[in-house]
């Protein structure tokens, strides 16, 4: 674990949520998964590293950057509400709410693509993932937001050709939890207010090299997306990753 100096002195974590920083790890979500089969979690852990030698997201893709870059962090949640799936959508609505809060690029809003990308315009700016262990209670979310660094087609926040929102990965996750600790009781309308899924022609890949072309229409109370086939079949999805097609 790094000690609190490699922190700007800026940096203050809000009341109730207990932070760790380490240099590496292989990754966030795997070490608290651990953590919590073991017990050793209290409610509102984060984790983050300065890098992941072994992040991923979804579908098994791999996720990684240079070091100190970005910000790749975990939470712990030990408590789950009705539906699993608001967790996710909090933290993808607090990354969103965080990163507005340095100023919208002209002519892009901040949104979310189901189920919990980040996107400027059409290019990926951060992502969830959400993991449980069937050895221990609660569910892990962990989550990279490009800071200082993205691979070509993605969005960073200090690229001084895109956004030019200067800000460093620690301080971002502060913004995160604060923004986390400030939402209602109901975020659904706000996660739809955000999310730019809903009514944009889609392909759902699936495990398997399945897919789904159609016309995103809903998201279920419980998190699914319903997509319209040309059919007018409708489709339930409850993973799945989502590409934003041209209209036809």
């Amino acid at each position: 674990m790094t000690a609190d100096r490699d922190i700007p002195a800026t940096v203050e974590w809000p009341t109730g949520w207990t932070v760790r920083c380490v240099d590496s790890t292989g990754s966030t979500n795997d070490d608290l998964i651990r953590a919590a089969a073991r017990g050793d979690l209290t409610d509102r852990t984060v984790l983050v590293a300065a890098h992941q030698t072994a992040g991923r997201g979804r579908l098994g893709r791999t996720w990684d950057a240079p070091t100190g870059a970005n910000l790749l962090a975990s939470i712990y949640f030990a408590a789950l509400p009705t539906y699993p799936a608001e967790i996710t959508q909090r933290v993808g609505l607090a990354i969103v709410t965080a990163v507005s809060e340095l100023g919208e690029p002209d002519g892009h809003r901040i949104l979310l693509k189901w189920p919990n990308d980040v996107l400027v315009g059409d290019d990926k700016l951060a992502g969830v993932l959400a993991q449980r262990s069937a050895d221990g209670p609660g569910v892990v979310v962990g989550f990279g937001v490009n800071v200082g660094w993205a691979p070509p087609g993605a969005a960073w926040l200090n690229d001084p050709a895109g956004l030019a929102r200067r800000t460093e990965p620690h301080s971002l996750l502060a913004a995160v939890l604060r923004e986390l600790d400030a939402q209602p009781a109901d975020i659904a309308p706000h996660y739809r207010d955000r999310l730019a899924t809903i009514g944009q022609l889609v392909r759902v890949l699936l495990p398997g090299g399945r897919e789904q072309v159609g016309r995103a229409v809903r998201v279920t109370a419980d998190g699914a997306l319903v997509v319209a086939g040309d059919d007018g079949v409708e489709h339930r999805f409850d993973a799945g990753d989502v590409i934003h097609l041209r209209p036809r």
